[in-house]
């Protein structure tokens, strides 16, 4: 199986909103892709929330006035 990526989980999600909107699934199976669907996007938010982070991190200097920097990890 391949690795779960950002893009992948997105190309799914796409997918599964272009079949629920079609119209053409049955309430079960609208619910099951519902079900995927929201697992896909916490997914790919949590990833979001990642990268941001790793990106920059918001700083107060002596002036209390806001810088960015790098992320520093662990």
């Amino acid at each position: 199986m391949a690795k779960k990526t950002f893009e992948s989980s997105l190309k799914q999600l796409e997918d599964i909103v272009r079949e629920m909107e079609s119209g053409e699934l049955t309430l079960e199976q609208a619910v099951k892709k519902y079900e995927t669907g929201i697992a896909q996007t916490r997914f790919c938010l949590d990833i979001l929330d990642k990268t941001e982070k790793k990106i920059t991190q918001l700083n107060r200097d002596g002036d209390g006035d806001a810088k960015e920097s790098l992320f520093e990890t662990e």
